[in-house]
């Protein structure tokens, strides 16, 4: 059992596609994280969490960001969904090629 718990503590989020992205607009926009924050109405704390990916933003506050960030709707929803689907199958590496090549198959039915 304390093998498992310290494998499940070990495991790093893969939510740094989107931060990674959201942090670069937001430096080269030179606007600090409490602009950000103050703006969409968010604690320090959890933006502070979100831009370094150990937290999941909101759908809503994504689409808040690419218009405080005047950046392309699309690009950051596509990153932020990318994250999700690559936390998922990073605890399913041995199938998860296989997983995507079924899911790209039946996306447009």
């Amino acid at each position: 059992m304390l093998y498992f718990c310290l494998i499940l503590t070990s495991i790093k989020p893969t939510r740094m596609l989107f931060a990674n992205k959201i942090r670069e607009l937001r430096e080269s926009k030179q606007l600090l994280q409490r602009h950000v924050l103050a703006a969409l109405d968010m604690d320090n704390a959890m933006y502070c969490k979100i831009e370094k990916g150990d937290r999941a933003a909101k759908r809503i506050q994504v689409v808040a960001l690419t218009q405080l960030l005047s950046t392309d709707e699309t690009e950051l929803l596509t990153l932020w969904l990318a994250d999700k689907v690559l936390e998922v199958l990073n605890t399913e590496r041995k199938i998860a090629r296989e997983v995507l090549k079924i899911a790209n198959k039946n996306i447009n039915k």
